[in-house]
């Protein structure tokens, strides 16, 4: 397999092809034809997905994924880490092991609210806020003993979503985020603007393209965001309202050298396919290849120039 002619580290999820931890979310397509699609495309790393739907037994993962040359980088757990501390450190644990044993880099954790899916949310005060954040404290330093670094993820329908949201976690935290260009523009933070102003808080990138019609009318509750998803919110890179290049370039100057998954949230009906997944994840793909190469390109140019004025 050829190395990328690109400085970027790209990952794929099962979520673009409708594999969601939501109950009743869509039609779940088995784990070797999404794998088969990944590899087809010449991806060469995933996220795990939802709890179980990968092997949790290393032996049988690893038995998986090798004909597909595929590795495992990590992956999102939700958790209700206001509600729940133990439960969530123990469920944070399980999936710590699983994914060290792996040889896996990253838990993405969401701060769920404990309710299942993500249309309604309720509003903490400030105990249950100190809560969720000494919680996911924890579960970072047990990530870390497994060698693993651990991710807050702001999403829509969790405790971490709107702009005001993710400011307060990060400035009475540590913790480093999961940038999420999607859910991000959905709950009302400019990623671009995010990254530039954080850049050493970005431990993670999930990379998505969202309609700004449909994200509004998500936020002032016209719609559900399960609906809006239906309704084509995700689109490929490129096709939407966030500003993917600048992004990437803000991410990459600003020291950023970890994964950019490709994640374009769907749901599947009983009767659809993997190809139309795959046909926009392809295009997401050779999107971003486009925008690393020039990345690349530029780099000895940008030595040459500090060189001259040195």
């Amino acid at each position: 397999m050829t190395e990328p002619m690109h400085p970027l580290r790209i990952a794929a999820a099962p979520i673009s092809w409708g594999v969601c931890e939501v109950p009743g979310w869509g039609h779940v397509l088995p784990a070797s034809t999404v794998l088969s699609e990944m590899a087809a495309l010449g991806l060469t790393a995933t996220e795990f997905g939802p709890p179980g739907y990968l092997p949790v037994e290393p032996d049988r993962l690893r038995e998986l994924l090798a004909p597909y040359r595929i590795a495992a980088i990590g992956g999102f757990l939700a958790l209700a880490l206001h509600r729940d501390p133990p439960a969530a450190r123990t469920a944070a644990r399980a999936s710590a092991e699983l994914f060290a044993a792996a040889g896996a880099e990253v838990l993405v954790i969401a701060a769920a609210t404990g309710d299942e899916g993500y249309d309604t949310r309720p509003q903490l005060d400030d105990h249950q806020w100190r809560t969720l954040i000494d919680t996911a404290t924890d579960i970072r330093d047990i990530a870390a003993g497994y060698g693993l670094r651990t991710v807050l993820h702001p999403h829509v329908g969790t405790l971490v979503e709107t702009g005001a949201e993710v400011e307060r976690l990060l400035a009475d935290s540590d913790l480093e985020l999961c940038l999420d260009t999607g859910h991000l523009l959905i709950g009302g933070t400019d990623p671009v603007a995010l990254v530039r102003r954080h850049p050493d808080r970005i431990g993670h990138i999930h990379l998505k393209d969202v309609r700004a019609d449909l994200a509004e009318q998500i936020r002032c509750g016209a719609i559900e965001y399960s609906a809006a998803v239906r309704q084509g919110l995700f689109v490929p890179l490129g096709d939407g309202d966030v500003d993917i290049e600048t992004l990437v370039r803000c991410a990459h100057s600003g020291g950023y050298r970890g994964w950019y998954v490709l994640e374009q949230d769907t749901a599947l009906a009983a009767e659809d396919t993997a190809a139309g997944p795959t046909r926009d994840t392809e295009r997401s793909l050779r999107r971003l290849e486009n925008i690393g190469a020039a990345l690349d390109s530029a780099g000895p140019r940008n030595e040459r120039i500090r060189a001259a004025g040195a």
